[in-house]
């Protein structure tokens, strides 16, 4: 344990866990882009102030935060620094804290400062899982209006981002209840081609550009890179596809023409790469209960198949492809991810 005896503390501190594709070029302000992404910390002590700045493309944004238990959503100003009052004059006591971002790169974040009551002293951390995922996936698997449970089956209601929330994405749901640290690589609208989708539109950019990243929505400047050594998943699920219909469905229309053809051969090398990056990993291929042609799947599964990798394989849920004409919302997320435990937990991991 350390003492704290001035209010600020170093973000970079041992004592601070973080979990996602964190930017730590500067350790002391690290950045925020994917959801999930969380720092998590315990101290004794009675209060904690975090200060971040906010980069917003577009949505309302707002951070979600598990303060001694209880979940809270602090909205965040479109730009400059927004003061998060996590913990205020509470008891003098053991607290934790774990503050996430709910929302893709819809915005980015950076830590400025964090700031305890005079006398704190900090925690040692709680213990990462060895049980490592990650998930490349579009706004499914971000959480995206997830919170809209009033319209369950039903299409989105209108909004303005204050639905999503990737603590109820299906993914972040899956890795809690497999006890498994998740990087959650999840963009709302992205397609797995360029070109395709609805992210970044009229430039849209697929998951097949985005997916060795940190930063790659070009609105906050150039993309950098990830290195890969900082963390090895023995799982990674792959969830993408049904954003690829956009502006032509053509996989509906024509699945053995020449755009269909296409788009298996794109599959194909980015699971090739996937399994280039991480050789011993298993890989899950999936879509969700979004409503989508079952044409997708068929390709899917014809591409797991030719690939003839018994560590690489592809998952039908029971209302596949049609759950829902709207966003996943909480109890849909919980139907996904209990199937998709079951499955994973099939596969006999060597965690």
């Amino acid at each position: 344990m350390k003492e704290v005896n001035i209010m600020n503390v170093f973000l970079d501190a041992p004592e601070l866990s973080y979990t996602g594709r964190v930017d730590m070029r500067n350790p002391k302000k690290p950045e925020f882009v994917f959801p999930a992404t969380s720092l998590q910390f315990r101290f004794h002590g009675k209060a904690a102030v975090l200060t971040v700045s906010n980069r917003r493309a577009y949505w309302q944004n707002s951070v979600g935060a598990i303060i001694d238990g209880q979940q809270k959503c602090f909205p965040l100003n479109d730009t400059g620094e927004t003061v998060l009052r996590l913990l205020d004059e509470a008891e003098d006591a053991d607290h934790e804290i774990m503050i996430f971002k709910r929302m893709d790169s819809c915005h980015e974040m950076v830590l400025e400062a964090l700031e305890l009551s005079r006398g704190s002293v900090l925690l040692p951390p709680p213990e990462k899982p060895n049980r490592r995922i990650e998930v490349y996936g579009d706004s499914v698997s971000a959480g995206e209006v997830s919170e809209a449970v009033d319209y369950v089956g039903k299409e989105d209601p209108e909004h303005n981002g204050e639905y999503s929330n990737s603590w109820y994405s299906y993914s972040w749901m899956t890795a809690r209840k497999l006890g498994a640290q998740i990087h959650d690589i999840a963009q709302g609208g992205i397609a797995l081609l360029d070109n395709t989708g609805w992210f970044n539109a009229p430039d849209y950019i697929g998951m097949e550009t985005a997916w060795d990243k940190v930063h790659y929505n070009p609105q906050f400047g150039p993309a950098t890179n990830w290195d890969f050594s900082l963390y090895r998943p023995q799982l990674v699920i792959v969830a993408i596809g049904q954003n690829d219909n956009h502006p032509e469905d053509y996989m509906k229309e024509e699945p053995n023409g020449a755009k269909a053809q296409n788009w298996k051969k794109h599959y194909e090398a980015f699971l090739r790469k996937l399994r280039s990056t991480y050789p011993q990993a298993h890989i899950v291929c999936i879509t969700t209960l979004l409503w989508h042609d079952a044409n997708w799947d068929a390709a899917i599964e014809e591409v797991c198949s030719s690939l003839q990798d018994e560590k690489i394989t592809h998952h039908l849920f029971t209302r596949n492809g049609k759950g829902t004409p709207g966003h996943q919302r909480i109890p849909e997320a919980e139907e996904m991810s209990d199937e998709l435990c079951a499955y994973i937990e099939s596969l006999n991991i060597q965690w």
